[in-house]
């Protein structure tokens, strides 16, 4: 392994890390852009009020029995648009919802499988 890969891994390691403490102790991990319904301010995640007031319309109309479809259907002739401004699709309703009812989280055991391969693969490269 080339010694710029290595230093990669290592810086990748000690943002990582710091990311995990940041998120253990409350803060805002960095894990691209907050959550519909959130924004970071000043390092922590806080709730966005309007964005807020859209995600209990989501759950509202989900709870009513309205297909993902309906909801976003819905949304977009209401004239609500995502965080970065797109009309609404099921799929993004849909994870708004996995999001309230704590079905996803920021940090996935993906990227966590992940660090854990990499760790082992610098240990490896070190001893």
């Amino acid at each position: 392994m080339t010694e710029n890969r290595l230093e990669r891994l290592s810086v990748w390691e000690r943002l990582e890390r710091g990311r995990l403490a940041k998120a253990a102790s409350g803060g805002y991990a960095g894990y691209g852009s907050p959550a519909f319904g959130q924004r970071s301010l000043d390092g922590e995640l806080v709730e966005d009020p309007e964005e807020t007031q859209v995600v209990e319309l989501i759950r509202r109309h989900h709870k009513s029995g309205k297909s993902l479809q309906k909801i976003a259907d819905w949304l977009n002739k209401q004239g609500y648009t995502t965080k970065r401004g797109q009309t609404w699709k099921r799929i993004s309703v849909k994870r708004v919802l996995d999001r309230l009812y704590g079905k996803t989280s920021r940090i996935s055991e993906v990227s966590t499988q992940t660090e854990a391969k990499k760790k082992q693969l610098i240990s490896n490269l070190i001893s």
